[in-house]
Formats: structure tokens, sequence, C-alpha cells
């Protein structure tokens, strides 16, 4: 029995030696399956009504040369601003409103299974200053990763611009935009208010919720009410259409034309019952579709209006839908 316990032991020892030596390995040959990539920014600043607008053009290509997918966040100074989608080609492109000041662009692209992370260069861009009351409009995080039927969160920061200027208080509405089909967006709060005189980033909290595949279905409520008005028309045409195939014996002719009445009538009532609302009253809604999975750059636009003129300032989110 010892040498039986002793045996054992060892095997056991070898067994978890063996294990210890292979996670790395194992975690090696993982990493080493995932590509390298290489992300590049080009950023395309000019004045537009006393504010800087920046032209960003992203891409993001692979160790084969080949364009990569998913999505890449913008960064100013580290922090993001804005996610956008890749499309088939590994390119990606948007515009920003900058706020005044100094701002270090950066592209960072988030990788996915075949394709490591990677940064771009930063691009200084001088942003003009004016005296205008404004805002500017950022999010983070830039991109979300969600899975059918998943939802994700992300922080909007409204900030304000010269609200020394104000004479009242400036409201913003938030809204969202691009969404995949099957998926929505909500805001907390939807409706922001900046005081006179502020200067720190008013938040709203932004949730992204998308739907899996279902194969419930529901079943409508089984009605036995009486149709007094199609009993009033069925009745008495069946009565008439048997009245005429009675008399009908001695009159080909007319036997002729009842037959093609009654076809007629058959296929009527046949395209009554496979109608869509037939289907749907008597056999319910279909099941859930899911939201398709792909990439998504869903914009998020802040709008104040002062009953004159309208500000509207966009930022975008990289969203990413999987199975």
């Amino acid at each position: 029995m010892i040498r039986m316990f002793r045996r054992n032991m060892r095997l056991h020892l070898v067994a978890a030696v063996g294990i210890a030596v292979a996670m790395p390995m194992l975690a090696a040959t993982s990493a080493s399956a995932q590509q390298a990539t290489q992300t590049s920014i080009a950023v395309d600043a000019h004045d537009l009504n006393g504010r800087t607008q920046a032209t960003l053009a992203m891409t993001v290509t692979s160790a084969d040369g080949q364009p990569a997918a998913g999505t890449v966040a913008l960064k100013d100074h580290g922090k993001p601003l804005a996610g956008f989608a890749l499309d088939a080609e590994g390119h990606a492109t948007g515009t920003m409103t900058l706020a005044p000041g100094d701002h270090l662009l950066s592209a960072v692209y988030t990788g996915d299974q075949a394709h490591l992370i990677s940064s771009s260069e930063s691009a200084p861009v001088r942003a003009v200053t004016g005296t205008t009351p404004d805002f500017s409009v950022s999010i983070a995080p830039a991109t979300l990763t969600l899975k059918q039927g998943q939802s994700g969160s992300a922080v909007v920061s409204v900030t304000p611009i010269n609200a020394a200027s104000l004479t009242s208080p400036m409201f913003v509405t938030i809204s969202c935009s691009g969404l995949p089909d099957q998926s929505k967006c909500t805001f907390t709060p939807e409706n922001i208010q900046i005081p006179i005189g502020a200067t720190t980033a008013i938040t709203s909290s932004l949730v992204l919720s998308t739907q899996a595949p279902s194969l419930a279905k529901v079943e409508p409520a089984v009605s036995h009410e009486s149709r007094p008005v199609a009993w009033a028309i069925l009745l008495p045409g069946t009565l008439i259409l048997g009245g005429f195939a009675f008399g009908a014996r001695r009159r080909r002719f007319l036997s002729r034309m009842i037959v093609l009445g009654m076809v007629a009538f058959v296929t009527v009532l046949g395209t009554a019952a496979c109608s869509p609302l037939y289907n749907y009253r008597n056999h319910g809604p279909p099941q859930n579709l899911p939201t398709p999975a792909g990439t998504y750059s869903v914009t998020i636009t802040a709008q104040s209006s002062n009953g004159v003129t309208a500000t509207t300032h966009t930022t975008t989110v990289g969203l990413t839908v999987t199975k």
C-alpha cells in the first residue's frame, strides 16, 4: 500500500510539473497566433466659424500587409475622445470640433482575436480660442464590445467653453444615431444644463443595449367572440350558391358559372386566411431577431439652441457586436 501511494504521488507530481511547463508554452503559442499591427493617423485642422474642426483619417494594417478589422479609439493626451469602426480596407474617418487650446491626438487600435493592439504617433493640434459660448463633447470608453443580448455603458462628457459669456444657462440635448438593427441607446440624463460661468465637464450616462436571438414565440390569446358581420355575409352567400347549384341541373351554362363563382369564393377566403394580419392574429409574432454581428460607428450628438441658432457637436463610439 505504501509503495502504491508513493507511486501515485510521483505520477501526480510529474503531471503537475508537465502542466506548469506547458501552460507558458501554450500562452506563447496563442500570443504568436496574433499578428502585430501598425496604426497611423492623419489630422487636418482648419477654422470653421471661429472653431477648430479636425478631419481625421486613421489606418490599421497587420504585419502581412492586410487591413485589420475592429475598432479604433481617438485619444487626446491619452484621454478618450471618440471611437470609430474600421471599414473593409482598415480605414476609419471622422470629424471632431476641438476645444480651444493645445491637443495631442493619437489613434489606438483595440485589437481582436487575430491582431494585437497598436498605437499611432501623436499629432499635435492647436485649436483657436474665441469668446463665443460653446461646448465640446467626448465619450469614454471610446469603444465597446458586446455579445448579442448584452448591454454596455459609457460616459458622455459635455465640457463648457467660454461659459462666463453666457447670459442664461445653456441647455444641451444628447441623442444617438447609426445604431445597428435590434439595438437601442438611452441617456441619463438626456438633457443637461450648463450654468453661467461653468468650467467643469457635465456628464451623462449612456447605455447601449443589444438583442439576443430567441426561439420563444408569443402565442396570441384565442378569441371565441362571434362575428355577426361575417356570418351575415357567409350564410346568405352560401345559401344563394346552393340554390344556384340546385337549379343548375338543367342549365349547363349556369352550372359552369356557379363553379367559377365557388372557386372565386374559396380563393378569397384562402387569401384572407393567408394575409399577414390573419397570420399575426392567429399565430403570433415571429421569433425575436438578434442584433447583427459586426462593427459600427454610433454617432453621439449634443445639440443646444438659443431659439435662433442651433449649436451641434458630435462624437462617436466604436461598437463591436459578437455572437
